[in-house]
């Protein structure tokens, strides 16, 4: 029997087409199903996100910070009640903490002082107390609380406070008991007495000037001069090393004792004032009330002292010397020489040198005081002026 080709193509044809449609009518294809949560699942979800997010940080007077749950309106932030911002106490006070949680508790809240953890609260009420052994020491100071949930900081607070000196510094005077001469060109800014000899740092664009002085007489024995564009700043002998600032460039230099000769530079960030050595380091001023307490080889901060007395900061901390414990420092513009504590930054007292130049030449308004050396050996303390005549010996009184 005769079979037709075309009929048995057309049957096999259609098969083929049959089972293709078949098996791809179970495919998905690339378009997903999406599945809408309910509303209270994707608040969850919300608040699961954002709780993975780092410590939040407030700033200002403090207001409210933060929980990382807050963003959904179940949490409530943590606050700080108490201390104000910039609230005033003074050295070896305690300082009460007051904090809230209006909303859901965190399971602990760590408080710190000045970078110093000084409590762990686990339960209301979220009070404690900053032992006095805290508050040694005088100047702006934070407190900081953070709060945990799960083990994690959900919160963060910030407050500054001033910690003044809780004492009432001395109020000295002084007894001339030699007076020598001292080039009235010489712009003093830093001065140390080292075996027998003056060593004094001058000042002014083109007149900056390292110096080898005589006592006795005022003669200039040795001098460097610094590049005409420097301004000269504060000196101190550091071993057999004399270092010395400029003011604005923030660049000084390290020289030999024995030959002035230049075998360094140091970099610092702020103006330079004065310098003085404090036992294995170097101390310096910028002009603030600020001291700054540097490595000297690498001539590096290692810690800052803030100067406060009993009523407020004590500023234009000028040329420096460090005698018998303590650092004392010109302020700037005026006859006083401040006596600091350098372990606390209390301002002990102050020694008044008013009327100490009488010479109708020199308008001490503009040409001030500014100058102190100290002979450890001869107990002998020593000061001077800018473009003074005249270096002084004295005694301080009481």
């Amino acid at each position: 029997m005769r079979r037709n080709p075309v009929k048995y193509l057309f049957i096999f044809s259609t098969a083929l087409i049959t089972l293709w449609a078949i098996s791809c009518s179970g495919k998905t294809g690339n378009t997903a199903k999406v599945t809408k949560k309910p509303s209270s699942e994707a608040a969850a979800d919300k608040a699961d996100a954002v709780a993975r997010t780092d410590t939040f940080t407030g700033t200002g007077t403090g207001a409210e910070v933060d929980t990382a749950d807050a963003a959904d309106a179940g949490i409530s932030l943590v606050r700080m009640k108490q201390p104000e911002e910039n609230a005033q106490y003074r050295t070896g006070e305690t300082v009460k903490v007051v904090l809230s949680s209006p909303g859901s508790a965190p399971d602990s809240i760590m408080v710190w002082y000045d970078g110093r953890l000084a409590a762990t609260l686990r339960s209301a009420p979220w009070e404690c107390s900053i032992p006095a052994s805290f508050t040694v020491s005088t100047g702006r100071k934070s407190v900081k609380i953070t709060a945990y949930r799960k083990g994690r900081p959900r919160a963060s607070v910030t407050r500054f406070i001033v910690m003044l000196s809780d004492i009432i510094p001395k109020r000295q005077g002084y007894k001339v008991i030699n007076t020598y001469p001292h080039d009235r060109t010489a712009f003093t800014q830093g001065l140390f007495y080292d075996n027998g000899m003056l060593y004094e740092g001058t000042g002014q664009e083109t007149g900056s000037t390292l110096r080898e002085v005589d006592l006795y007489t005022g003669t200039v024995r040795r001098q460097l001069n610094l590049s005409p564009e420097l301004f000269g700043e504060g000196i101190t002998l550091y071993q057999d090393r004399i270092y010395q600032l400029t003011w604005k460039s923030r660049v000084g230099f390290v020289y030999e004792k024995s030959s002035f000769r230049q075998i360094n530079k140091i970099y610092y960030q702020s103006e330079g004032w004065g310098l003085t050595t404090m036992n294995d380091n170097i101390v310096m001023s910028d002009g603030s009330n600020v001291l700054y307490i540097i490595e000297p080889e690498m001539f590096t901060v290692l810690s800052r002292l803030e100067v406060y007395d009993n009523r407020g900061m004590v500023d234009q901390l000028n040329e420096l010397e460090y005698i018998e414990g303590e650092i004392w420092a010109n302020i700037w513009n005026s006859d006083l020489i401040a006596r600091i504590d350098p372990a606390t930054g209390k301002l002990l007292a102050y020694i008044d040198l008013k009327g100490i130049l009488r010479d109708p030449g020199t308008d001490t308004t503009i040409d001030v005081l500014n100058g102190i050396a100290w002979d450890s050996e001869g107990r002998r303390i020593f000061v001077t002026g800018k473009n003074w005549p005249s270096l002084f010996e004295i005694r301080v009184t009481e």
